[in-house]
């Protein structure tokens, strides 16, 4: 934790549609001795059963979700635009192919036993608390679902109380 500082969610400056959106973010879990992690754009923060919380959704056939399944906790780091190669990168190959998180020269740190980046200049710590899959069901607008799952493989979302908020001091 060298160069980052905790704070209080209630803290966070950054704006979590530019970091997650458009900066995206390296979802990471350990199971064992294995640490995975994928890119992604998609979640939000906000305040659930009276937590502060982090939502992430992950499509079931990557790698990570099996390593997120897996582990209590997942980190989330986030990264300045210099780093859009490596995170497309990571995006885009799998970890059950290839050792992705040697191969792109990032710093896997531990906090609590959960790994994330230390070249990121924000990283939250969540706890999982909830996980559910999309259902076809409860798409009201019927167009999400042709446009994002014209293959059925709805995401499953994770719902994780933030229990460490990291930002480079």
């Amino acid at each position: 934790m060298s160069n980052f500082k905790e704070i209080k969610p209630e803290e966070l400056q950054s704006n979590p549609f530019e970091i997650i959106g458009k900066e995206w973010m390296l979802v990471t879990a350990q199971s064992g001795d294995k640490i995975n992690t994928m890119t992604a754009s998609w979640g939000g923060v906000g305040v659930m059963w009276g937590k502060n919380v982090v939502f992430v959704v992950i499509r079931p056939q990557r790698f990570t979700k099996e390593i997120v399944d897996s582990a209590e906790t997942l980190s989330l780091s986030f990264f300045g635009n210099a780093y859009r190669e490596k995170l497309n990168y990571l995006g885009t190959v799998s970890g059950r192919d290839e050792n992705k998180i040697k191969n792109s020269d990032l710093t896997v740190a531990t906090m609590d036993s959960t790994p994330y980046f230390e070249e990121a200049h924000t990283v939250i710590i969540g706890k999982k608390l909830f996980a559910q899959q999309y259902d076809s069901q409860a798409f009201l607008d019927k167009s999400l679902e042709k446009q994002w799952y014209p293959d059925n493989d709805y995401h499953i979302m994770y719902i994780c109380e933030i229990e460490k908020l990291l930002v480079t001091a």
